[in-house]
């Protein structure tokens, strides 16, 4: 099964306690989609400019992703940077450069059309909107995505307007709170439920993340890690996890998005968000397999079951 990914691709710089790189492969699409990739088939929507390196083309192509919708356009590719505190629970974001990205325009190549899978990153919600307008909506099993303060805060209405036609949203646990108005969880998911999305996965960072599907929830903790070198996309690399598992089984919003399988999805995301933490920014995938996966998913297994 095929699953559509529009988002930024970018270059990153990143401090953490464990060392800085000036300039790596990043972007929420990448992350997302080389975290899917383990699972379906990506075919990711995005802008680049000029500067971008074939070996990072490569290592995309590599993983299987279909690279018909990355444009490439003159300018410079999105930039973004930050400090990570010591605890690297927060971040000072020192530089973003939106770049060739200001001007992003999603466009949809026909091959992508049909495909029965769209997870719409974080991008302004009109053109979010805009894209899922593209697709074969005969076609569409399942459609979701994330969004953040910004658009909650300045664009509330555009963006209620586009989650109505969501089956599944991901935000993290502030945002839960912003978006709906509430500070306890529970109520908050019930709210955004009535919004459109059934289905709300609230991410909590090194705490894990909670998914409501219906009237049932399921609480996963974060994977202990010895080692946390750098939490860039770490969210990504869950969603795609997330969305990519469910790809890859075939569900579908009115057919088999039962709790279990959603539960199953929820594991394979966190598991996901782990591996991405383990070395700095997508150096992880490029020597990451599928028994990997499926070992530490059975660990998630042995240490939350009682």
């Amino acid at each position: 099964m095929s699953m559509v990914i529009v988002g930024s691709v970018a270059y990153d710089g990143v401090e953490t306690p464990h060392g800085k790189v000036d300039r790596m492969l990043g972007g929420a699409c990448t992350y997302i989609a080389l975290a899917a990739s383990y699972f379906t088939n990506p075919k990711i929507v995005a802008v680049v400019g000029d500067d971008f390196e074939e070996k990072d083309y490569d290592l995309l192509a590599s993983r299987g992703i279909d690279l018909a919708g990355l444009e490439r356009v003159a300018g410079k590719t999105f930039f973004w940077s930050g400090v990570y505190s010591k605890d690297m629970n927060d971040r000072e974001t020192t530089a973003t450069d939106l770049n060739v990205f200001a001007g992003f325009q999603p466009k949809l190549p026909e091959s992508y059309k049909a495909s029965p899978y769209l997870f719409l990153g974080n991008i302004q919600p009109g053109l979010q909107r805009a894209v899922k307008e593209q697709m074969n909506t005969a076609s569409l099993a399942l459609t979701g995505g994330d969004t953040m303060n910004y658009w909650i805060a300045d664009f509330r209405e555009e963006l209620l307007k586009t989650i109505a036609g969501w089956d599944f949203l991901l935000i993290n646990d502030s945002e839960a709170r912003m978006l709906s108005g509430e500070y306890n969880l529970r109520k908050a998911a019930y709210k955004i439920q009535e919004m459109g999305p059934k289905t709300l996965v609230i991410k909590r960072g090194e705490h894990g993340a909670i998914l409501w599907h219906g009237e049932q929830h399921f609480i996963v903790p974060g994977y202990l890690l010895d080692d946390v070198f750098d939490p860039t996309g770490a969210g990504d690399c869950f969603a795609g996890g997330f969305m990519g598992y469910l790809a890859g089984a075939g569900v579908t919003a009115n057919g088999s998005a039962d709790h279990n399988t959603l539960r199953r999805a929820v594991i394979y995301g966190s598991v996901m968000g782990s591996f991405c933490c383990e070395r700095f920014g997508v150096e992880r995938f490029r020597t990451l397999t599928r028994k990997e996966i499926d070992g530490r998913f059975e660990e998630f297994k042995d240490f939350t079951s009682f």
